[in-house]
């Protein structure tokens, strides 16, 4: 049976919306009003994807996205009114992989999950050697997606991996916002160049010594973002 696709949202009509678009392109969804009953579902049925809203009324949208990780690696799409940048850079650094507001379109949702979908394989890194940085400070390696820092392993999300991957992979290109989307993510639309300032936001927290004066991911004002790492022969 293929794996389902979870919708933990409280809002019956919005639910019932997502799920039947979801069906209409070929998935099996399945529904949740609560973030419990969402968890011990996950820990019976590994799902393929999981849209999760943040305002759920038995425990809060973050508490789920922890506890989701901690069952297992699969994409998750939050589904929330919340809109700041703030916000933006909290969801992902709890783990999200794409973040959509409401209100939305669900033909876009349907778009990202394929997108989301087909990123997750990692297929198209599987080929790649590792790429070494700053006499091995810095070690990114696209068959394991595995990231070092000083030889210690650091924990980032597919789409934090695939970003920073993107940018090391093109040394010293500067990358508008919308290309960054484009190569890294692989879909593009209005307003999406604003949760890439959250990917690099959370990228730097855990690769550069000094966040606040970043020596790897500089941001090109005006224009957007380039690796500058010197490439270990």
């Amino acid at each position: 049976m293929i794996r389902p696709i979870f919708i933990v949202e409280d809002d019956k009509k919005i639910a019932n919306v997502v799920k039947a678009y979801l069906e209409g392109a070929g998935y099996r969804a399945l529904y949740f009003e609560q973030g419990k009953a969402a968890l011990e579902a996950a820990l019976k049925e590994t799902p393929l994807l999981v849209i999760l809203d943040l305002m759920l009324p038995d425990m809060g949208g973050e508490e789920v996205c922890q506890g989701l990780k901690e069952i297992g690696d699969f994409p998750i799409i939050m589904l929330t009114a919340k809109s700041s940048e703030e916000e933006r850079v909290a969801g992902f650094a709890l783990g999200a992989d794409d973040y959509v507001v409401k209100p939305f379109s669900p033909r876009e949702l349907v778009y990202r999950v394929r997108a989301l979908l087909k990123r997750a394989q990692k297929n198209d890194l599987s080929d790649t050697k590792p790429l070494s940085f700053n006499d091995g400070l810095l070690m990114i390696d696209g068959q394991s997606y595995e990231v070092k820092k000083k030889g210690l392993s650091i924990n980032l999300t597919p789409t934090e991996f695939k970003v920073l991957f993107t940018l090391a992979s093109h040394l010293g290109r500067v990358f508008t916002r919308d290309e960054l989307v484009e190569k890294a993510l692989g879909y593009q639309f209005e307003g999406y160049e604003r949760s890439i300032d959250a990917h690099i936001k959370n990228l730097r927290q855990k690769i550069e010594d000094d966040p606040k004066y970043p020596l790897l991911i500089l941001t090109i004002y005006g224009i957007g973002y380039r690796f500058s790492g010197k490439r270990d022969d």
